[in-house]
Order: structure tokens, then C-alpha cells, then sequence
């Protein structure tokens, strides 16, 4: 498969894309949906909470920079990260 094949395959790349990519990430370590590479479910809690670290970041350096969209999506993918996060420690 050609390069430009596989980035035909992709989603493009944009803010909510970018913090969808990162919640899933959160989710897969925090057990809660199965490794798209393994199948398998699995815990890791270390990395589930950088996730949800990297989007606190962006959601402090990113505020007033958003569309109320992003900023609403950013919010409520927090809130839901970080109530299975403590819902899980």
C-alpha cells in the first residue's frame, strides 16, 4: 500500500480529532474498550492518567482560543476521562 494510500485512510487531522485520538488512548488504558492491536483489555493506569494529563494541558493553553465546539467537546471528554479514572483507582 502506497503512502498516499494510507493517509487516504485516515481521518484528517484536526483539534476534535486530536482530542478524540488522545480519549481513546485514555480509554484502552483504562480498561475500559479492548487494544485495537491486540484485541485484548487491559490496565495501565500510569498511562491513562498522561492522557488525560495532555488534555488538561491543552484545555489550559488552548482557553479562549477554541470554537465553542472544541471547547465543549474538550470539557465534557475530560469530565467523562477523569469520573472513570477515579471511578477505576
Amino acid at each position: 500500500m502506497s503512502d498516499e494510500s494510507k493517509r487516504s485512510l485516515m481521518p484528517e487531522v484536526t483539534f476534535s480529532t486530536f482530542v478524540l485520538s488522545l480519549a481513546s488512548s485514555a480509554l484502552v488504558h483504562l480498561g475500559e474498550v479492548p487494544n485495537p492491536e491486540t484485541g485484548g483489555t487491559e490496565r495501565n493506569e500510569a498511562l491513562a492518567r498522561n492522557a488525560i494529563d495532555v488534555l488538561t494541558m491543552l484545555e489550559d493553553k488552548t482557553r479562549n482560543g477554541l470554537t465553542p465546539e472544541e471547547s465543549t467537546l474538550l470539557r465534557d471528554v475530560l469530565y467523562e476521562l477523569r469520573m472513570k479514572f477515579v471511578a477505576r483507582s
